[in-house]
């Protein structure tokens, strides 16, 4: 569906001061809170708050809010998105400053540092953490379910912290294959697979952005506890999704939307969980078909955790001539 001419004016009004064009260049790379853009900006939050109230009210970028704080991102497409873009090739191409973008470099340098240092402090108790917010029986229970009865040719866990789901999962895979940023995390699930005693289990240092891996090439990976952290959900779904196999599937654990604010401050969480229909999205635009979550309720008072499965379909069969 394309712009009327009124609406396509009003979209570039929307754009048409330097700020906005900043601020587009900044969200066309991820989603960032209003507190991040007025700090890469220099400028005050009410300021860049009446900025990005202007474009998000003429369909430019896309609000969304997130416990305490609101997070802003661009369309995923539609003709809004597709003139976002044209406005930001030609900027590109007029030689745009970089000092924006060294900024956020900067920020993303300090969220990869506290989530180290908090990632290498509670290694060791990062199964008992994860107790604290619903019973991981249940969970992996219901994991088990998801993932269905196998055998598998190849398993992936993304962010697989303790290698819990590798070794949950690896005894009905050939072989498995499991990548994390941490290496204390990585040494962990080394000693973890071991006790297990599951032999084909490649344990990788990796990043789940660019997980290096071939295109379709496991019929089950997995998310586990990992979207939370992300400054970019959406892309890590798609790179999950890109190694799906045709017939294979993608299970994404993790919380409801909730509104406990100390996950954020005291545990590295970058977002207070996700709805249905914002993984589902991703999961569709990525090439999947979600089937019907799963929602796993505390037994008190605490967060629910959900399970998405997204399917790659098999091609239907055509009738022989």
């Amino acid at each position: 569906m394309n712009l009327s001419a009124d609406e396509a004016v009003d979209v570039l009004r929307a754009a048409g001061e330097p700020t906005r064009l900043r601020i587009l260049a900044l969200l066309a790379l991820e989603e960032l809170s209003v507190m991040e853009l007025s700090g890469i900006l220099e400028q005050s939050q009410p300021r860049v708050s009446r900025h990005l109230k202007l474009m998000s009210e003429a369909g430019l970028i896309e609000r969304f809010p997130d416990g305490a704080w609101v997070f802003y991102r661009l369309p995923a497409e539609g003709p809004r998105r597709k003139l976002a873009d044209a406005v930001l090739d030609l900027l590109n191409e007029t030689g745009q400053p970089d000092r924006d973008f060294q900024r956020l470099e900067t920020v993303r340098g300090e969220r990869e540092t506290n989530a180290a240092a908090y990632f290498e402090r509670i290694a060791p108790r990062w199964d008992e953490i994860r107790s604290l917010y619903v019973p991981e029986t249940s969970v992996e229970a219901a994991v088990e379910r998801a993932a269905g009865p196998g055998p598998f040719e190849r398993v992936v866990d993304l962010g697989t912290g303790s290698g819990r789901m590798l070794t949950l999962l690896g005894r009905k895979a050939k072989m498995s294959i499991g990548l994390d940023l941490s290496q204390q995390m990585l040494n962990i699930a080394r000693s973890n697979v071991s006790r297990a005693g599951l032999e084909k289990v490649e344990l990788r240092h990796g990043d789940i952005f660019a997980t290096r891996l071939p295109t379709h090439s496991a019929d089950l990976v997995v998310v586990h506890q990992v979207l939370h952290y992300l400054s970019d959900p959406a892309a890590a779904v798609a790179e999950a999704a890109r190694l799906v196999a045709t017939g294979g599937r993608l299970l994404i654990v993790d919380f409801a939307p909730h509104a406990l604010e100390f996950l954020r401050a005291e545990h590295q969480h970058r977002r207070l969980g996700f709805s249905d229909e914002e993984i589902v999205r991703w999961l569709d635009e990525a090439g999947l078909h979600c089937a019907q979550p799963i929602a796993l309720e505390p037994d008190k008072e605490g967060l629910t955790v959900k399970i998405w499965t997204g399917e790659r379909k098999q091609a239907a069969k055509r009738d022989a001539a």
